[in-house]
Order: structure tokens, then sequence, then C-alpha cells
């Protein structure tokens, strides 16, 4: 039973399992209502690629992982952020990752494949609900559903469409999975 325990110990403390060390946008708590979360990004830059349908996540990954492993005009490697996002649209969704602070738009390389385009993403206010596990169809269908019920109960506008925010390695266990299904909503005023 103590090995147990150990190897257990040990496959939950892994960093395989955790993406402690990976940068993520800069936001700022703004409000928390429900289990919503209301926070203010900051500006940044993404790498994104349409997708051609929903079932296209696999390639459009690989599309932009390509560009941030060097298929880019510099042939350089630029480190992983997470979450990855994509939009929850059923025509032309698309999928992104943000860069590292580190960089500016005139930093960065170009990318070599054409359906990856580098975007300056400006400040905004979100409204997040977060959720461990897969990130399934029911599940993302499910908590979209209720981010935005939550939303309409208080009157809030949304903008655009929400997304889906998935923060670890394919190998973490699904208990310890941190996905967030985000919405823009008005009022982009960064904190004071």
């Amino acid at each position: 039973m103590a090995i147990l325990l150990a190897l257990l110990t040990a496959v939950l403390c892994s960093p395989l399992t955790m993406a402690t060390d990976i940068e993520e946008p800069t936001w700022h708590l703004l409000d928390q209502f429900d289990s919503i979360e209301l926070r203010y990004y900051e500006p940044s830059i993404q790498a994104t690629t349409t997708l051609a349908n929903s079932g296209e996540t696999s390639a459009g990954f690989r599309r932009l992982a390509g560009f941030i492993f060097g298929d880019n005009s510099t042939s350089g490697k630029i480190a992983m952020t997470a979450p990855v996002q994509e939009t929850l649209v059923a025509d032309s969704p698309t999928m992104a990752f943000t860069l590292p602070a580190e960089y500016s738009l005139g930093d960065l390389p170009e990318p070599r494949d054409p359906s990856v385009t580098i975007k300056q993403v400006p400040g905004k206010t979100v409204a997040v609900i977060r959720f461990s596990g897969w990130a399934t169809g029911y599940a993302v269908e499910s908590k979209t559903g209720e981010l935005l019920a939550s939303l309409h109960k208080r009157d809030i506008a949304v903008i655009g469409v929400p997304s889906l925010n998935q923060y670890n390695p394919p190998w973490t266990l699904p208990f310890l999975r941190r996905n967030e299904i985000m919405i823009e909503i008005n009022g982009a005023a960064p904190p004071t």
C-alpha cells in the first residue's frame, strides 16, 4: 500500500502532469459569482490558424506547433505557452497559441505555413468558467450553457463567440486537467 501511495504521489507531482512553468497570458480578476470569473486580459500576440471544422483540431495544433518549433522564417524556436484556444463555432473555428510576452510583432519570425497568421490581440474583459477532466463535446456544451445562462441572469452582454481553452499536455490525468470556457463581455477597461 505504501508503494502504491508513493507511486501515485510521484505521478501527481511529476512535471509531466503539471504546466506550472509554462507562461500564460497576463490577466486580472475583476469579479466572481456562481462559478464564473470576470477577468481583464492584457494585450497579447497570438499565432492562429483556421480549422476546416471542429474535427480538425489535431491538424490545427500541428500547424501552430510547427510554427513555434521552427517552421518559420528564422527556423527559430518559440516557447510553448498555455492555453491552447479553440473558438466554439461550427463554421471555420480557429485555434490559437498566445505567444510569450517577451515578443513584439516586429520580433517574431514569419510562419512558413500560409495558414498560420500572427495577430495582435487587444486587452479585453472575459467571463470564464473552469472545469477538469476531458473536454468532451458534452462537457464543453454543458459548461458553455452554464456560463451563458449565468451571464444572461446578470444581464451581462457577451461579445463574439465562446472559446475552449486547454492548459495541460495530453498525458495529464483527467482530474488534474484545467479547461476553461471563455467569452468576451462588454467592458474592456483594465482594473485600477
